[in-house]
C-alpha cells in the first residue's frame, strides 16, 4: 500500500496509508483528538473528517472552538435543518444553506408560510435527527449525471447551480439519512456532536440575491456542542437586544431612517453632536500624523470608473446618472478622486510620502432585505485616506497607520483583533506584485508584534489588506478598519514621481480607513456604550435639576457658566418632583445630574448624581466644572467620581 506523510503544526510527521480518512488520521495521533476534532485544515483548505488524504499534506485538526471548526459544525447543522424541513413539509424545494458568522441559514421554496411555531417543530425534529446519529456521506458525480439526479427529484435550484458549472466538472454531494444535497462541504463526520439547537428567525431572501428572482423563505439558526454554550449565546442575544442601536437611536433622538429614503440616514441634533465630536477627534489625530485633508466630488464621469476597474468589479453596487447627455457614476469609493488629487501636480521622491485623508460621502446599492439601521446603509461617509509612497517607505507607512488606528481605537475603549486577507479570485496584477504586497503587510504586523489571522482569498481586487475587528463591551467582534496595499491603481492611472536618478517611477498606494464608515461606527458606539456615552461625546454632558421653582435662577447661572466654558448642559425647569426629574435624566442616559436646592445655593455648590453610582456628594461648582472639563479635554472613558 502506497504511503503518504501528514505534517502537523508542531513540525512532527506521521506516515499513513494513502487514502486514509482524516478521522482515522486523527486516531493515529490520539483517540481523544479523533473524538474532539470536527474537521481539519489541509494545505490551507478546510475539510471534513470523512474526506481522504491522497498526498503528502500539512494538516491541522480543528475543534468547535476554532473558526474553521464552527464553519464545519454550522454547515452540517444547515443540512440537519433541511432534512427536518423535508420531513415536516414535503414538497419543499431547497436552495442554499451555508454557515455564516454566527450560525447558519437555509433558503426554502414552499407554499407554506413558516411561523414561529414551525421553528419549534423544526427544532424538535432536528433533535430527533441528531439522536438518529446519521453519518455525513460524501460522493461525487459528473455534471450530466448530477443534472439528471436533481431533475428527477424536481430540485430546480440545484439544477440551476449545476448548469452554471463547466462540462468536465466533478461535483460533490453529501447524504445524511434520506436527504442528499449538492455541496462542496466540509461537514462533520456524523451529526452526533450537535447537542444544542436554536432556530432564531425567518426572513425573506431573493434567490441569488437578485430582486428579479423569486422570494424564498430563509430560516436562521445556531447550534453548539454543549448546552451551556447555547445558554451563554442566548444570554448575549438578550443583552444585544437592550443595546440595539436602532431602538436607542430613536429613544435618544440620535437618528431616523424614513420610508421615503430606505438606507439613507437622517441625523438629528443629538446625533450630530456625537458625529461632530468623532470627526473633530479624527481630524486632530490625522493632523498630528501628518495627513492633509481633501474633499473630492460625489459624481464623476463613468469613464473614470472603467479606468479604475470598479466598472468590471463593482458595477452592480453603483448608482448612475446622466449630465448633459454624458454618463456619470455616483462614487462608491473615494480612491479615484484621491488619485486625481495626486495627479494634479508633479511630484519628486522628496515629496513622498504624501498622506491625504478624506471624510468622503459614498453611495452603494444594497438590497432592501440587507439594510440594517446604521450598520448597512446606501449612503455613508468613509474615513478614507490614501498614502502615496516609495517602495522603501511601505513598511514605515504601514506601521504609522497601525499606530494611528491603535490610538483611535484605544480612545474609544476598544480592544481589537487583526486579520490579513490575501489574493482573491477576481484580482488584478501579477503574482510578483501580490507576493511583495502580502510580504510587506506581514513584515509590518510582525515588527509591531501583533498577532494576526490569515484569511486566504479575501483581499480587495487590487491588493491584499489588513482588517481590524473591534471587540465591544459584550465581546462581539466588529469589522471596522482596513489597510490595503495597492500596486494596481498607480499603474492604471499612470501615477508618477521623479526618482533620484531623474527617471519617472510609479509610487505605491496605500488605501486605509480606521472607523470604516462614520454611520456604522456610530452604530457600534451606541451598542458598545448602551447609549451611555463618555462625557466628551455625550449630547448632553450634564443636566441641572432644581428641586423647586425658586432655585431655577441659581440653576440657570450655573448652566450659563458651564456653557461659557464650552460644555453642553441643560436646566430642567419643569414643575415636577425631583425624583421624576432624576428618573427622566437617567432614562436619557445623562452622565451627570446636578441637583440644586437651598443647601447648594448657600455654599455655591451642586449635589452630583452620577448615572451609575447615584449620589456622590456635594461639590463646589467651580470644582465640578474643572473636573468635567478635564474629563472632556482628555477624552476620558471614565468619569472623575
Amino acid at each position: 500500500m502506497e504511503q503518504i506523510k501528514m505534517r502537523l503544526p508542531d513540525g512532527s510527521e506521521k506516515v499513513l496509508e494513502k487514502g486514509v480518512t482524516l478521522f482515522d488520521a486523527a486516531k493515529e495521533i490520539s483517540e481523544g483528538l479523533a473524538r474532539q476534532a470536527v474537521g481539519a485544515v489541509v494545505d490551507g483548505r478546510t475539510r471534513g473528517m470523512q474526506e481522504k488524504l491522497e498526498d503528502d499534506a500539512d494538516v491541522r485538526f480543528v475543534k468547535m472552538d476554532d473558526p474553521e471548526g464552527k464553519k464545519v459544525f454550522w454547515h452540517t447543522s444547515a443540512h440537519i435543518m433541511a432534512l427536518a424541513v423535508q420531513r415536516l413539509f414535503p414538497g419543499t424545494k431547497f436552495a442554499i444553506g451555508p454557515a455564516i458568522e454566527n450560525g447558519f441559514y437555509y433558503d426554502f421554496d414552499t407554499e407554506h408560510r413558516f411561523t414561529p411555531e414551525d421553528l419549534e417543530a423544526i427544532e424538535k425534529e432536528m433533535q430527533k435527527i441528531v439522536k438518529e446519529g446519521h453519518p455525513l456521506e460524501r460522493f461525487v458525480m459528473g455534471r450530466n449525471e448530477a443534472l439528471d439526479y436533481f431533475k428527477e427529484h424536481d430540485e430546480k435550484y440545484k439544477v440551476e447551480l449545476i448548469e452554471g458549472l463547466s462540462e468536465d466538472e466533478t461535483i460533490s454531494f453529501y447524504s445524511m439519512g434520506e436527504f442528499t444535497d449538492l455541496c462542496a462541504g466540509p461537514h462533520l463526520y456524523d451529526v452526533s456532536k450537535v447537542k444544542a439547537i436554536h432556530l432564531s428567525s425567518i426572513a425573506g431572501a431573493y434567490w441569488r440575491g437578485d430582486e428579479k428572482n423569486k422570494m424564498l423563505q430563509r430560516i436562521y439558526g445556531i447550534t453548539f456542542d454543549k448546552k451551556k454554550e447555547l445558554d451563554a449565546y442566548l444570554e448575549l442575544l438578550e443583552e444585544a437586544k437592550k443595546r440595539d442601536h436602532r431602538k436607542l437611536g430613536q429613544e435618544l433622538e440620535l437618528f431616523r431612517i424614513e420610508d421615503v429614503g430606505p438606507g439613507f440616514v437622517f441625523f438629528l441634533p443629538n446625533g450630530m453632536i456625537i458625529r461632530n465630536e468623532i470627526e473633530d477627534f479624527w481630524k486632530d489625530v490625522h493632523k498630528r500624523y501628518g495627513y492633509g485633508e481633501i474633499r473630492t466630488p460625489i459624481i464623476l464621469n463613468e469613464a473614470l470608473w472603467h479606468q479604475s476597474g470598479h466598472w468590471d468589479h463593482y458595477k452592480e453596487n453603483m448608482y448612475f446618472t446622466k449630465i448633459d447627455d454624458m454618463d456619470y457614476a455616483v462614487k462608491p469609493m473615494n480612491c479615484p478622486g484621491a488619485i486625481l488629487v495626486y495627479k494634479s501636480g508633479m511630484h519628486s521622491y522628496r515629496d513622498l510620502p504624501i498622506r491625504n485623508a478624506e471624510l468622503g460621502l459614498v453611495h452603494r446599492h444594497e438590497l432592501s432585505g440587507t439594510l440594517h439601521g446604521l450598520f448597512r446603509v446606501r449612503s455613508f461617509t468613509q474615513d478614507d485616506a490614501h498614502i502615496f509612497c516609495l517602495p522603501e517607505q511601505i513598511k514605515d507607512e504601514l506601521i504609522g497607520v497601525i499606530n494611528l488606528a491603535d490610538e483611535i481605537y484605544r480612545t474609544f475603549g476598544f480592544d481589537y483583533k487583526v486579520e490579513l486577507s490575501t489574493r482573491p479570485e477576481n484580482s488584478m496584477g501579477s503574482d510578483e506584485q501580490w507576493d511583495t504586497a502580502i510580504a510587506a503587510l506581514k513584515d509590518a504586523l510582525e515588527e509591531k508584534q501583533i498577532d494576526y489571522k490569515i484569511n486566504e482569498g479575501d483581499g480587495a481586487f487590487y491588493g491584499p489588506k489588513i482588517d481590524f475587528q473591534l471587540v465591544d463591551a459584550i465581546g462581539r467582534p466588529w469589522q471596522c478598519g482596513t489597510i490595503q496595499l495597492d500596486f494596481q491603481m498607480p499603474e492604471r492611472f499612470e501615477l508618477e514621481y521623479v526618482a533620484k536618478d531623474n527617471t519617472k517611477k510609479r509610487p505605491v498606494m496605500i488605501h486605509r480607513a480606521i472607523l470604516g464608515s462614520l454611520e456604522r461606527f456610530m452604530g457600534i458606539l451606541i451598542e458598545n456604550y448602551e447609549g451611555k456615552f463618555p462625557a466628551w461625546i455625550a449630547p448632553t454632558q450634564a443636566i441641572i435639576l432644581p428641586i423647586s421653582d425658586k432655585f431655577n435662577e441659581y440653576a440657570k447661572e450655573i448652566g450659563k457658566k458651564m456653557e461659557e466654558k464650552g460644555l453642553r448642559v441643560e436646566v430642567d425647569e419643569r414643575a415636577e418632583k425631583i425624583g421624576y426629574k432624576i428618573r427622566a435624566a437617567q432614562n436619557r442616559r445623562i452622565e451627570y445630574m446636578l441637583v440644586v436646592g437651598e443647601k447648594e445655593v448657600e455654599v455655591g455648590a451642586v449635589s452630583v448624581r452620577e448615572r451609575r453610582k447615584g449620589d456622590v456628594g456635594q461639590i463646589p461648582v467651580d470644582t465640578f466644572i474643572e473636573n468635567i472639563l478635564n474629563e472632556v479635554e482628555e477624552r476620558k472613558l471614565d468619569n472623575e467620581y
